[in-house]
């Protein structure tokens, strides 16, 4: 199950653990209960501090507990957590042995002190990548707060409660039996979802602090790239951002940044993140910006209003807030969005495995999205508004070398279709002759392209018609001291390589704008 290198690695790991853990297994003769059985044998061959207790009766079978010794509660895990969930297991035997996590002390506290009783089921699927950080996050918790209990279930072993439960998305997490939410969250976005006070604590932090020299506002690939260059001229930057590391995080393979020959998102992301620390940057997560007020006078602060009533000022701003995917609007999309409607064919492709499917879009997100669910699935129904598919020619060809896929062009989205709880169709209309069709399918993957988060900006700056912001060559908006660079601006191309480069172009004018501009005394 593990080869010698990934015993190896696990083995490394566990000489971390800094006190005894149990494994608690709840098992039974099922294909997963045996390749369970397997796993948790290895693990305690490698280590002289972990205990196998095969005697657990859980109802959810087969399943295993990582507890503490002594104890009997801690994270369960329903199902084989390998694929890209075997880091959470990892993390899960690290942190209730004792090691600890890698987290800001502030959210430490915050985990500490929430009070009730939450109990959390996380389903995920063994190929998503965003799964991850919800399992690794409500895990911290569960270990960390003894009223947080967490149940880990691999949708895959426990194929009736999925269907039970219509769920058609992952990560999918239910708080004391309700939906909580669905889609990549990190811990600080748990807690703050269920500490309802944590918003306006965090004006108040925003409010103390000093003024920036550069502010950026978004902290994908422009945004950091924007951080480390104005921070290397040794100078006060801070990063507001709602995600840090933006579109990244949702992107599977990375083959195309250079010097980079692989990598995926989370990891592209996570080295974001280290580097902008690297430099001492105040990194300000879980920030959604609500206002841009320019200064008053040349030379005075820019205001960022957040929406949680925060206020940072800085003799520049630098606005590299991104964009997110473009929504079809056609009826039934937001009523089944996460029940059949979905964005991300990674994440949860593997919910179809075996049923028809339909991917809008024809460029090359769509494409890609059906060539690697037509591996998965019956058949794949891919609908192009244009008169051909705008992909490069060798994803189209390898599309068409499949049998499992039909190809609509010159199609309009009319409908998304459903029974009331889940998909059940999309319709379409031919637009050259106006002849309407149906198609009955179980899930739809929209892939349509990207709507610039700027909503926030159509009274402050020059915008287009189709919201990205006016930039000149050098990343100047048409308001002074404020800058803006990546995939919500004018700059053509939504690339991770170009948001960069126009990251860093964005910071060396704003710094180049700071040494030109006498700095006003209030």
């Amino acid at each position: 199950m593990l080869d010698d290198t990934l015993k190896a690695q696990l083995q490394t790991y566990l000489g971390m653990l800094r006190q005894p853990i149990r494994l608690i297994a709840s098992l039974d003769d099922s294909e997963t209960g045996v390749e369970i059985r397997t796993l948790l044998e290895t693990i305690v061959s490698l280590s002289d501090k972990v205990a196998l207790d095969t005697t657990g009766h859980d109802a959810r079978t087969p399943s295993f507990v990582v507890a503490r010794d002594g104890e009997t509660s801690g994270v369960r895990f329903a199902g084989l957590p390998l694929g890209h969930e075997f880091t959470s297991l990892v993390l899960a035997l690290l942190w209730t042995g004792g090691h600890p996590p890698k987290v800001e002390q502030d959210v430490m506290d915050a985990i500490k002190a929430l009070d009730g009783d939450f109990n959390f089921e996380v389903y995920m699927s063994l190929t998503c990548h965003n799964c991850p950080d919800v399992v690794q996050a409500l895990s911290l918790m569960a270990i960390f707060n003894p009223k947080v209990k967490t149940v880990v279930i691999e949708g895959g072993a426990f194929q009736q409660e999925i269907a039970d439960r219509e769920i058609m998305a992952v990560p999918m997490v239910f708080l004391n039996g309700e939906v909580f939410g669905s889609g990549r969250m990190n811990v600080e976005e748990i807690v703050a979802k269920l500490d309802t006070n944590a918003g306006a604590r965090e004006a108040v932090k925003l409010n103390a602090k000093e003024n920036f020299d550069v502010l950026i506002v978004g902290g994908g690939p422009a945004g950091a790239a924007a951080a480390v260059y104005a921070a290397r001229k040794g100078i006060r930057v801070g990063v507001a951002a709602e995600r840090f590391g933006g579109q990244t995080n949702d992107t599977m393979a990375i083959e195309n940044y250079i010097s980079v020959l692989e990598t995926d998102g989370p990891k592209f992301a996570a080295a974001l993140d280290q580097q902008v620390r690297h430099y001492g940057v105040d990194i300000m997560n879980l920030q959604r910006a609500a206002k841009v007020i320019p200064a008053s006078e040349q030379g005075g602060l820019v205001q960022v209003q957040m929406e949680n009533g925060g206020i940072l000022k800085a003799r520049t701003v630098i606005l590299s807030t991104g964009a997110r995917w473009r929504n079809v609007n056609v009826p039934g999309e937001q009523e089944y969005k996460n029940k059949g409607v979905a964005y991300c064919p990674h994440c949860d492709g593997p919910l179809f495995k075996g049923k028809k499917t339909a991917v809008i879009g024809g460029g090359n997100s769509g494409i890609e999205a059906a060539i690697d669910l037509a591996g998965i699935v019956e058949h794949v129904t891919v609908i192009e508004f244009a008169d051909q598919l705008k992909a490069d020619a060798v994803l189209v060809n390898k599309l068409n070398s499949l049998p499992n896929v039909t190809v609509h062009t010159n199609a309009q989205t009319t409908q998304i279709t459903g029974d009331g709880s889940k998909v059940n169709g999309i319709s379409f209309k031919d637009r050259a002759t106006g002849t309407e069709h149906h198609v009955e399918l179980a899930g739809v993957f929209v892939q349509i392209g990207l709507v610039p988060n700027t909503e926030f900006l159509k009274e402050t700056l020059e915008l287009t018609k189709f919201g990205e912001i006016v930039v000149d060559a050098k990343g100047h908006t048409n308001v002074p001291g404020v800058f803006a660079a990546g995939d919500c601006t004018t700059v053509p191309y939504k690339q991770i390589v170009i948001a960069a480069g126009e990251g860093a172009k964005a910071a060396l004018s704003a710094f180049d704008y700071l040494i030109r501009t006498p700095v006003h005394v209030a």
